[in-house]
């Protein structure tokens, strides 16, 4: 799935909810232990779940890799288990130069064949370009987060007033346009997202940080919306740990469908 069909299944749902399949072992509902299957089960279960509410999904790969060759194994069922009508992003933050970024973005994009993929642009364009060097695919720019230590570099101010975070959006937004690319801002980050929406109308924003992390749709959508929609609101925690019981699935399903009435109510007042 590309942008342009990511935008039309936003319309069609009136919803921006991406479901972030960030599984962890230890906090398996009741009924389900840390095995590949029950793994792979329990992400089935979240997917088959949300269908209906969501417009794409995020498996952040940290929580994969860590089970080692198993990980890899259930990433890859659970990606397979992702219909084509669902935009699939690698949460995979990469970042690195020359043949090393060509083969983080074959990774992603051709061996798993992920949508898109989350990138850091810290080492600059040659970093980036491999992967935009797929042109049906989406580079997602790590551009204002949420944690403290955005503080350190991201929020610091250049000699002509800018902020490092802004001279970023900016400067990647002249490497690809708007179908190719991507960018992160957290949801935490409300006050910064219409400046932000300024500097780059066109783009789509992943927006991470919603509920668990504070921050609230109705803020986010004020702040960051775009003719196009331009915002994938990505709720991990909310959905897919709201219930550690037997009913998990059901909960699931309940979760996402009151984010996705938000976001309705939200696209309406646009």
């Amino acid at each position: 799935m590309n942008i342009q069909q990511l935008t039309t299944s936003i319309f069609q749902k009136r919803s921006f909810l991406c479901v972030g399949l960030d599984t962890d072992p230890a906090k398996l509902p009741a009924g389900l232990s840390g095995t590949t299957q029950d793994i792979i089960t329990f992400n089935k279960a979240m997917i088959d779940a949300t269908l209906d509410s969501a417009v794409a999904y995020k498996i952040n790969t940290a929580f994969y890799e860590a089970m080692g060759v198993k990980g890899w194994e259930i990433m890859e069922e659970t990606l397979a288990h992702i219909p084509d009508t669902h935009f699939s992003i690698a949460d995979a933050k990469r970042g690195d130069i020359g043949n090393t970024a060509a083969q983080y973005a074959r990774t992603f994009f051709e061996t798993y064949k992920f949508d898109a993929v989350t990138v850091a642009p810290y080492m600059g364009r040659d970093s980036i370009q491999p992967f935009l060097d797929y042109p049906d695919k989406t580079t997602i720019v790590l551009g204002l987060t949420s944690n403290k230590g955005a503080a350190d570099f991201e929020q610091l101010e250049l000699s002509d007033g800018k902020k490092l975070y802004e001279q970023v959006l900016t400067t990647v937004a002249g490497w690809g346009n708007a179908d190719q690319l991507m960018f992160v801002v957290g949801a935490t980050q409300a006050a910064a997202l219409k400046n932000i929406r300024g500097l780059i109308p066109n783009h789509f924003l992943l927006v991470p940080g919603v509920g668990a992390q504070g921050g609230t749709v109705e803020e986010v959508a004020s702040a960051g919306w775009a003719p196009n929609g331009g915002l994938l609101v990505n709720v991990s925690r909310g959905v897919i740990y709201a219930s550690a019981k037997d009913d998990y699935q059901t909960a699931a399903k309940s979760a996402a469908m009151a984010y996705q009435k938000q976001m309705q109510a939200a696209f309406e007042k646009q």
